[in-house]
């Protein structure tokens, strides 16, 4: 879908974009604020933003309560979320074109004039209770976070979130969301058919009753190699492991690129080089790779789930296949059955309005940066292998490490598997 894109700021602050994608039936729009659970003012209230992002669409200026919000919100077939990470607290709403002006109010009036109260607390308190008690038993989930605190990143794990949940109380709540809710802290994404309504939905924007706040900064975690971490789990039927390498910077539009094209040659389909393979021996269903890219650092990540038996072969062939990539032993014609793959993506990847907004959401509310989807072509075509194995040997020279698995075996085999990623 062709569409451009404008950046605002707003004379209340805010910053935002507004992309136009002409003949559009339906308008997408997300708030963000840095409020995630890094910032509660104190450890134990750690998951006081998870709370406040469920008492989100609760009793405001408006509505007495939830149902009510919603029943108006989804009369015409509206949807509304909100979610929490780390950093931030993020509001979504997709509507038909023809109401959109109606649901970006609605999207107002829970945003700007919650009316927080003990009923609708204890509630939620009771929901995200719920929400990571499930958390514990799924075990991607409860694995990750230990890989987080093991590398020091300052995030308790889960058993330590849950417990902070009690703790919570209403003026919690509202210190919270009046530190953090408030205008320079906020940015926005709005996509839809906006051709002559830019001025408009400027205007709306502007008139929303915020403070005037700060724009928090992303924390700096000193970070360091860990050694490997056992989550024991009597019924663990299985090995789930996930293991990190980190570079303390942040990666480029191309560096990004550029790895994404090495994980779909280790493990992007049915022929890569680990999960491919791996498939072929039978030593696992699912294994995966990526990228991601922070304020201040990025992390190569893999992860699957393995039968005792065939752990260390899988993890032979795993560091087989990343000795390889480091000393450079890549084809010309793998990377380019990667680019291929990866233009292929880029071009199925831009198909809806929601598809187009996550593209610049993620990278806008975390930098302010903004990447211009129609150059992806060619970042792509000039992807080479020096690059990626350059990068490569970045990644697994950093001296930033972590491996972190769940499972009813003995910490010696963990550990074991772990020294074979000392590459």
């Amino acid at each position: 879908m062709r569409h451009s894109v404008s950046q605002v700021t707003l004379k209340n602050g805010a910053k935002g974009l507004l992309i136009d994608i002409p003949n559009a039936s339906v308008m997408n729009m997300r708030v963000e604020f840095r409020a995630g659970l890094r910032y509660a003012k104190k450890p134990e209230v750690y998951e006081i933003a998870h709370v406040v992002e469920h008492l989100s669409f609760g009793a405001n200026a408006k509505y007495k309560n939830e149902q009510d919000y919603e029943a108006d919100f989804t009369k015409n077939g509206a949807y509304h979320n909100a979610w929490t990470s780390d950093f931030d607290v993020c509001y979504e709403a997709e509507c038909a074109d023809f109401e959109w002006e109606r649901v970006l109010d609605l999207e107002r009036i829970a945003i700007t004039s919650p009316r927080f109260n003990e009923e609708e607390l204890k509630s939620e308190k009771g929901n995200v209770r719920a929400e990571l008690t499930g958390y514990m038993n799924d075990y991607a989930r409860l694995l990750w976070p230990k890989l987080q605190t093991a590398i020091g990143e300052n995030t308790p794990n889960l058993k330590e979130r849950l417990s902070t949940i009690s703790n919570i109380e209403l003026k919690d709540i509202r210190e919270h969301y009046r530190r953090t809710h408030t205008a320079n802290n906020m940015r926005f994404v709005i996509a839809g058919r906006l051709k002559h309504r830019r001025h408009k939905i400027t205007k709306l924007l502007e008139e929303w009753q915020l403070k005037e706040g700060e724009r928090f900064e992303v924390p700096l975690d000193e970070l360091h190699s860990s050694d490997a971490v056992l989550i024991r789990r009597k019924d663990a039927s299985n090995i789930t492991f996930g293991f990190c390498f980190v570079t303390p910077r942040r990666l480029s539009a191309i560096e990004i690129r550029t790895m994404d094209c090495l994980n779909h040659i280790l493990n992007g389909t049915m022929n890569s080089r680990i999960f491919g393979q791996a498939r072929k021996r039978g030593l696992v269903y699912s294994i995966g790779s990526s990228t991601s890219n922070s304020a201040r650092n990025a992390s190569w990540d893999f992860d699957g789930e393995v039968n005792l038996e065939n752990a260390e072969p899988l993890f032979d062939l795993i560091q087989t296949e990343l000795v390889k990539v480091l000393n450079g032993e890549i084809s010309e014609k793998e990377i380019d059955a990667a680019k291929s793959y990866a233009l292929g993506r880029y071009q199925m990847g831009a198909q809806t309005v929601s598809q187009i907004s996550d593209y610049y959401s993620e990278n806008y509310f975390l930098n302010d940066d903004i990447e211009n989807y129609n150059i992806v072509p060619d970042i792509i075509k000039n992807i080479d292998k020096t690059a990626i194995v350059d990068l490569a040997r970045e990644f697994a020279g950093s001296g930033i490490r972590g491996f972190v698995a769940v499972g009813s075996c003995e910490k010696a085999i963990i550990t074991n598997l772990s020294n074979k990623l000392h590459l």
